[in-house]
């Protein structure tokens, strides 16, 4: 069973949270990304909760602009440094009746979260012993195709779009018709997107878009234009983006935004480094493949009598 609560950060912020599993066991940490939001989660916290998938404590926040989450209203809020912060406080509070204070087992963390997760691990490596992405490109590996791939730029054309002052407005129109067009766009959604799914999307998106479009708005991180020379237009030290910890990349090959390209050299930045390519998914590779998607989180984990 999934428990809901919100937690109240001391640095002001409260997170709405979804959780299953018992309270001081070994912590995995579930990072979503945009449109989406906790909720999506759901399988894998009753999953790893079971105690023949380990009896893991999970947790799954909405993150800050997401559903009761606090939503700052100006863009800096949803710098990266704002975000890492939420995540810290958040590991600290999770974590501080089990057997690792201030750390958890592992990130498991998808598109928006991923660049959070990415940060935490390059940035604080203390705060997790591994780290799981589905289909988010490292900061290194982006910021060179943003800047070098044309068709990597071509793909992320979107970004610029929900960037606009009036993208909220735009992507709430026709019951939300944009929205659904970036899943339907890449995936067969017959297959997965259920009327309660749908549901479930739809009533997170009524309590507020802005939040979510605010993480584009503040990063540097997109396509050149006329106007904005985006990534082109920062410097990110190498020393910023390297990843100490054990890191596993979940990736569907099908991702017409994120494009397979943003794998290559990754090597460089994270050493211990275990690629899984679904040749058949696409960025929603969690609802496409949720029973491989899952498999192979487990199998990556640590063994929660491991943990430290």
């Amino acid at each position: 069973m999934v428990e809901t609560f919100e937690l109240a950060l001391p640095h002001g912020i409260t997170l709405s949270v979804r959780a299953a599993g018992q309270t001081g066991r070994p912590v995995l940490l579930f990072l979503h990304g945009f449109p989406e939001a906790a909720f999506v989660w759901d399988e894998a916290l009753v999953r790893f909760a079971k105690p023949e998938h380990g009896g893991w404590r999970c947790i799954a926040p909405n993150l800050r602009g997401y559903e009761r989450s606090s939503a700052p209203a100006t863009a800096e809020a949803y710098r990266a440094r704002h975000l890492m912060q939420d995540i810290a406080a958040l590991i600290d509070a999770v974590t501080a009746a089990g057997p690792t204070p201030g750390r958890v087992a592992a990130v498991v963390a998808h598109d928006w979260g991923g660049a959070v997760a990415w940060n935490l691990a390059a940035l604080q490596p203390q705060r997790l012993q591994r780290l799981i992405i589905l289909n988010s490109p490292h900061p290194g590996a982006f910021w060179r195709d943003l800047r070098h791939s044309p068709a990597q730029q071509a793909a992320s054309a979107y970004m610029n779009f929900l960037a606009r002052p009036d993208a909220a407005q735009r992507l709430s129109a026709n019951g939300y018709a944009r929205l659904w067009a970036f899943f339907r766009g890449m995936s067969d959604t017959s297959a997965w997107l259920t009327p309660a799914l749908q549901a479930q999307y739809e009533a997170v998106w009524a309590m507020g878009l802005q939040g979510g479009l605010n993480y584009y708005v503040a990063s540097p991180l997109r396509p050149p234009t006329a106007d904005d020379p985006g990534a082109a237009g920062v410097e990110l030290p190498d020393e910023l983006l390297r990843v100490r910890v054990p890191t596993q990349v979940i990736w569907g090959l099908k991702d017409q935004a994120l494009l397979p390209g943003l794998l290559d050299g990754l090597s460089d930045w994270v050493p211990d480094l275990h690629i899984e390519r679904l040749p058949q998914a696409s960025h929603w590779l969690l609802h496409e493949q949720p029973a491989q998607v899952l498999a192979l989180i487990g199998g990556f984990l640590p063994s929660p009598e491991r943990t430290g």
